[in-house]
């Protein structure tokens, strides 16, 4: 069973995906996850706390999907990595579906709320240097500044495919190519410099 303090972050995820930053009431919150608003007030003392954990709990379960892979199967090579970091946050499960949609309420709140905005912006940067890592495994060559760059623009296109597929914009299918088709242009810049 899960401890008290993920079952409410699995909760706010929920509510989050569903209602929006601004729809997150801590009573509705205590009801979703069936525990007391005490409860959630000890473990994460204000929204504030909520909010910042349901942001690092929504990266942990990120990683944790896109990082899966079969202990049995042979080591994946560093594109094969690359490529599953990505593309796996283009799935049509519930936990991805709720998992992206609770990060994008996430983001459009942190417009309006700083420190929101800067949980947000060190969560950002700790994603696009991963993804950096990637692409310097696949083109260990190039120059670091490439390297952010390209992982910049590949976080920032998934972020907006991601959101275009949720609201129905894009079909997962379309999504995927267009995500594989910017990874295979991003690669081929890096060889150039």
């Amino acid at each position: 069973m899960a401890s008290r303090s993920t079952q409410i972050l699995e909760a706010a995820a929920r509510v989050i995906a569903r209602r929006g930053v601004r729809g997150l009431r801590v009573e509705e919150l205590a009801e979703e996850a069936g525990v007391s608003t005490g409860l959630i007030y000890y473990h994460f003392k204000d929204r504030t706390g909520i909010l910042r954990h349901t942001l690092e709990f929504i990266n942990s379960r990120a990683e944790r999907y896109t990082a899966a892979q079969d202990e049995a199967a042979e080591p994946l090579t560093p594109r094969e990595e690359l490529d599953q970091v990505l593309i796996l946050e283009l799935q049509d499960t519930p936990e991805v579906r709720e998992n992206s949609t609770a990060w994008g309420e996430l983001r459009a709140s942190a417009v309006f709320d700083p420190v929101l905005r800067e949980d947000l912006a060190r969560a950002t940067l700790a994603w696009v240097q991963e993804v950096a890592g990637l692409l310097g495994q696949v083109e260990p060559l190039a120059p670091a500044v490439g390297l952010a760059a390209s992982a910049e623009r590949l976080t920032a296109l998934l972020e907006g495919l991601s959101m275009r597929w949720l609201s129905g914009g894009l079909t997962i299918d379309h999504a995927r190519t267009l995500m594989a088709d910017a990874v295979e242009v991003e690669l081929a810049r890096l060889r150039q410099a």
